[in-house]
Order: C-alpha cells, then structure tokens, then sequence
C-alpha cells in the first residue's frame, strides 16, 4: 500500500466537507497521504488505495453526491478497504450513542463491503442553504453538534486497521 487515502464526501451546507477535512487531516498527521474531495468531482478511485466515503443526512436520506458516489465506482471500492459516515443529527445523540445507519447507507455499505461506519453530530447554523435548512434554524432547532475528538479518534482507527492491513 501507497497509503494514498481519499475522503470523499457529499453536503449541502458544509458540515460534512469539515468532518471529511478533520478525517483527512488525522491521516495524513499518521503519515498517509489523504485528500478530502467532493464526491461529485471525483473521477477515479483506482489511483487510491482506501476511501472513506460521507454523505450528509437529510429527511434520513445519505446526501445525493455520496449515494451517486457509491453507485458511480462500486466496482472499484469493492476492490479497496473503505469506510462510510454519515453527518446529522442536531442534537448530542451521535456522540452519546451508536446511531446505525440509515438503509440507503446499509445498502452502500453492503455494495462496497465497507469495513465500517459512524454517524457523527451535524451543524446547520445561520445562513444555510435551503427551506428546510432555514426553518430549523429558525425554529431553534440548529447548532454545531460536531464532536471532533469522537471524529478524530475515529480516524485514527482507520489508519491503525491500514497499518495492520498492511502487516497481515
């Protein structure tokens, strides 16, 4: 192995995209050399060795671009270790429990017979992008329920199981 990581992610509002640079930036900090791009401008995955792969929660569906992500490369993905979150709820749940994933992630997760997968904490703050989105925080619904430490402690299992991958 390279150690050439992508982290490709699917959002609307930038939430997703901070958690996928936050992955990235762990490994690279344990020395691989990681990217984190829209899922929608990825051409190819064969020049990586592993992907992770986040999409954004809305109304319980994985964001478009991850889903069109899976569906686009699966037959390459399946050949390389991968990993799936998803990014959502507005409240502490995601740090206080372990969410599965929603069916549609099941379904990319068995598609690509992804290693594993995390829902973290969401963010939709002032200025977001659609009615939906506007609503909730004008309902008080809104806030930063991101958990980096959760997050990076998450990425970091996923450069110890490249390592070990590349040991075994």
């Amino acid at each position: 192995m390279t150690g050439k990581v992508l982290v490709a992610y699917g959002t609307t509002n930038g939430s997703t995209a901070r958690i996928a640079e936050a992955i990235a930036d762990v490994l690279r900090k344990k020395g691989f050399t990681s990217e984190a791009l829209p899922a929608g401008s990825v051409a190819r995955v064969t020049p990586y060795d592993a992907v992770v792969i986040g999409g954004g929660l809305y109304a319980g569906r994985w964001h478009k671009d991850a889903r069109r992500f899976v569906r686009r490369h699966g037959h390459d993905l399946a050949a390389r270790p991968v990993w799936l979150f998803s990014s959502g709820p507005l409240d502490a749940s995601a740090s206080e429990r372990d969410i599965p994933p929603v069916p549609g992630v099941r379904k990319a997760m068995s598609r690509v017979d992804a290693k594993g997968h995390v829902t973290f904490g969401g963010c939709l703050e002032e200025g977001a992008k659609g009615w939906v989105a506007r609503m909730i925080v004008r309902n008080g619904k809104g806030g930063d329920f991101h958990d980096f430490a959760r997050i990076e402690e998450w990425a970091r299992r996923i450069a110890e199981e490249l390592v070990a991958g590349e040991k075994g």
